[in-house]
């Protein structure tokens, strides 16, 4: 295993990664929770997105990620990224020593303790959800439940291109949850970190009649436990550095995230190979 284990400072940074934009609905709940920690994101843009590679190219891409946020002596790893948790995790798990938290984990725990009719649904990326995933973890936790696996594979591309209120946009979610409500399902899973962006408009779909599950907010949960746990809080009560990398397109990322964020972006660095 590798990693930066030793030497690690209460003031080392948090590693976070993704596809592209999404991760950055978890980064916020998290600046929101953990306002003195500092945060590194990476966002592989150039190669957005991941929910129509490969699995070995996803692991491929994940480690790469890793290895480049660990170059920044980070604490503690957050895959931002519901298609790299699918695939990934566990690779990354063995080859590094630094504590990892997946998004998918989480939001599977809240969704068996929200669910009355043990009748859930997942959104996500073609990959996610043939990984299959959800499916398994789900049902190790609740056998009997009825799980809904649904791939949205034009909602990443749409989110990438700020097309949040688009007529397009609304089309296409009315096709995508047509399944949700002939189920009559009660709780859905928003098993990509993009998908958040669209939140109101897939509650407004449904009616208000489904629990709609955010994993930003349960990884952000398991993140904050993690950091007690392992005793990795930061002991400094300043405003924490926040810094952003991308691996193409800079000046598009900022634009599209601050959306994302609710806050302004100073800058955005390629990443250095």
């Amino acid at each position: 295993m590798t990693g930066f284990t030793s030497g690690k400072k209460l003031s080392s940074p948090i590693g976070i990664f993704d596809s592209g934009v999404g991760g950055l609905t978890m980064m916020r709940q998290a600046i929101q929770a953990l306002p003195h920690e500092h945060f590194i994101y990476f966002g592989d843009t150039a190669r957005v997105p991941y929910g129509d590679k490969s699995h070995d190219t996803i692991v491929r891409y994940s480690i790469e990620n890793t290895s480049f946020l660990l170059s920044h002596k980070i604490k503690l790893l957050v895959v931002a990224c519901n298609t790299a948790s699918a695939y990934a995790i566990e690779h990354l798990r063995q080859k590094f020593s630094i504590p990892i938290i997946d998004v998918i984990e989480p939001a599977v725990e809240q969704a068996v303790q929200q669910t009355k009719e043990q009748k859930i649904a997942v959104l996500g990326t073609k990959a996610t959800i043939s990984s299959g995933i959800y499916q398994k973890r789900i049902a190790e936790k609740l056998p009997k439940a009825e799980v809904l696996s649904l791939a949205c594979p034009l909602l990443v591309p749409l989110v990438e291109e700020n097309f949040l209120t688009h007529p397009a946009t609304r089309m296409i979610l009315r096709e995508y949850l047509l399944p949700v409500k002939e189920h009559r399902i009660d709780t859905l899973i928003l098993g990509c970190t993009h998908y958040p962006l669209l939140s109101d408009l897939i509650d407004e779909e449904l009616g208000g009649s489904v629990t709609i599950l955010n994993s930003a907010q349960a990884c952000t949960k398991e993140v904050v436990e993690r950091l007690e746990r392992e005793h990795l809080k930061t002991d400094l009560f300043l405003k924490g550095k926040r810094e952003y990398y991308v691996s193409d397109d800079p000046e598009k990322f900022r634009g599209v995230g601050e959306s994302f964020l609710g806050i302004s972006i100073d800058r955005v660095e390629l990443r250095s190979r």
